[in-house]
């Protein structure tokens, strides 16, 4: 299984959150090598961007900084890969309604500074990181529970009511209740979420000092960070979850292109890459041999538009014909074939494979690449405003190849101008999305959070989730998504969900491009590498050879 911190946004080609648990899938090597081969205090190095903020649970959504986080905290639940859970910090999370859950923790917990894991760490946490004047980014995560409004009002400027989530109750060190507004019957699995992690006391004395310093409950603790350069994180003796790490520590090594990284992979320099970038794919199975990955898993590449710039809504908002005109103007099939050297399969929806509710061509024909069709619906719809769009990506993680190869597509089947917007790494390329500085179009990948539906359709398209950032919002699918939220079973929720993503051709917050595979490596230092569902290497299996 994954590991249950997943990074929401990816950074390039890649998706960076590390698994925390042993997980089947990934290509390895199985393991050492020989007997006594193997330092199990031995530190290995892998290739990462610069972090694009502290290291908060409540406010760590992209891919590099999930990273380090991955490693520093445990949730109360993981996911295997058929989508059961696994208790990890929790002895057991249970409901008899979908409305109502209880929560038992394993006792003997501690963080990284001693202090003990209660159920008012975890209560601490959720009640600081969903208050809207802390300022977090994930706080929408929160909004399931009972009481959220009054510690985060919607309106613009308005002020907390209360400072503690009403539905969150301490039963005694090791238990808490949570009680939701409505049912969610998926809830057990959100918990595997990174920002439903606790905090210990010392994070409250000096908030500023934690994000540059994190304490954890993982099975790594923070060492050191040398901004722009690496991250060191080294195992945690005394972690008494079942992923224990087989090595001493991790550097996290920054880098600001995918070719550089792999050269150094090459040379020795760093030992695990989280991708290969469109260079280097022609040639890496050659370079690499058995030390190669390549394996798909459950992320998807999108184009997402920027529905806030003058381009989509003045005069008036977009028709969704002109966005599906220009997914059916990108020739995927060719692009993936041969930019991507296969190691990429064109996107027929919006939810990526390998989670519950995953179905084929969900987008109907809006993902087939058809110009003449693209064009009369580009006409239809109104045009494309000036017949020039640009698509915003982060020059480091990848991505200009094919950028340029889906512009040249839709400029020769439409005739609209397009072109590269390249920020120089991903976090210019975030500062833009978030600042609402995106001129038309960016590049956009997600990876699941949780093994289900709702991730790719409830965590984006909501007007109010925190994933969406390109300011798409519709009340009336906002309705349905909310029915589907709080369907009675899972089941029926992933069902209606099943709906909501075939309908929402008719509203295009995005253009699916494909589904992601890893295409990665590792050095020869290094054993029993494993990359989970969510695409990442699994930290704590890595062993380190003497």
């Amino acid at each position: 299984m994954r590991g249950a911190k997943s990074a929401k946004w990816v950074v390039g080609a890649i998706v960076v959150a590390l698994a925390a648990t042993a997980c089947g899938g990934g290509k390895s090597d199985g393991g050492s090598d020989a007997k006594g081969a193997v330092d199990p205090n031995g530190i290995f190095s892998i290739e990462l961007g610069e972090p694009e903020k502290p290291l908060y649970t409540g406010d760590t959504m992209e891919s590099n900084g999930s990273a380090v986080m991955a490693g520093l905290f445990s949730t109360l639940v993981d996911y295997k890969a058929d989508g059961s859970l696994e208790m990890i910090n929790a002895e057991s999370v249970t409901t008899t309604d979908s409305k109502t859950w209880t929560v038992k923790l394993k006792k003997g917990w501690k963080f990284h500074d001693g202090t003990p894991v209660t159920a008012k760490s975890y209560v601490d946490a959720w009640n600081w990181n969903a208050n809207i004047n802390n300022a977090q980014g994930l706080s929408s995560w929160f909004a399931d529970i009972k009481g959220f409004d009054a510690v985060h009002p919607e309106a613009e400027g308005a002020k907390p009511t209360a400072d503690k989530l009403e539905g969150l109750k301490i039963v005694d060190d090791s238990t808490f209740t949570i009680e939701l507004k409505n049912v969610v019957p998926y809830f057990g699995h959100k918990l595997a979420y990174i920002v439903f992690a606790p905090l210990p006391d010392s994070f409250y004395k000096d908030t500023k000092g934690a994000g540059q310093k994190p304490v954890g409950n993982g099975p790594y603790k923070f060492e050191s960070w040398d901004h722009k350069k690496q991250i060191k994180i080294v195992r945690y003796d005394d972690y008494q979850g079942p992923n224990k790490a087989k090595n001493g520590g991790v550097v996290f090594k920054n880098y600001t292109t995918l070719e550089a990284a792999y050269e150094d992979l090459k040379s020795g320099n760093v030992d695990v890459l989280r991708q290969i970038g469109p260079k280097d794919l022609p040639v890496y199975r050659a370079d690499l041999g058995d030390r190669a990955v390549d394996q798909p898993y459950s992320a998807i590449q999108t184009l997402a538009i920027a529905f806030y710039a003058d381009k989509w809504s003045k005069p008036k908002k977009v028709d969704p014909k002109v966005i599906q005109g220009l997914s059916m103007a990108i020739d995927r099939a060719t692009i993936t074939k041969t930019v991507l050297q296969g190691t990429r399969e064109p996107a027929t929806g919006w939810v990526a494979k390998g989670v519950l509710g995953f179905q084929e061509n969900a987008a109907g024909d809006v993902t087939k690449f058809d110009p003449a069709k693209a064009k009369e619906l580009i006409q239809a719809g109104g045009g494309v405003p000036n017949n020039e769009i640009s698509i915003q990506f982060n020059a480091d993680g990848g991505h200009k190849e094919w950028v340029d190869a889906v512009c040249n597509s839709i400029t020769q089947a439409t005739g609209v101008k397009c072109v590269g917007d390249s920020k120089p790494d991903f976090q210019a390329d975030l500062t833009a999305r978030k600042s609402k500085q995106v001129k038309a179009i960016y590049r956009s990948g997600w990876v699941l959070d949780y093994p289900v539906n709702a991730n790719f359709i409830s965590d984006l398209f909501r007007t109010t989730a925190a994933g969406n950032q390109g300011g798409f919002g519709n009340k009336e699918l906002d309705a349905k998504i909310a029915a589907a939220d709080s369907a009675p079973t899972l089941d029926e929720s992933v069902k209606q969900f099943q709906v909501i993503e075939k309908d929402l051709v008719n509203y295009m917050p995005s253009i699916p491009l494909w589904y992601y595979k890893v295409n990665a490596g590792y050095s020869e230092k290094v054993s029993g590498v494993q990359y989970g569902q969510d695409g990442d290497p699994i930290l704590t299996g890595v062993e380190v050879k003497k």
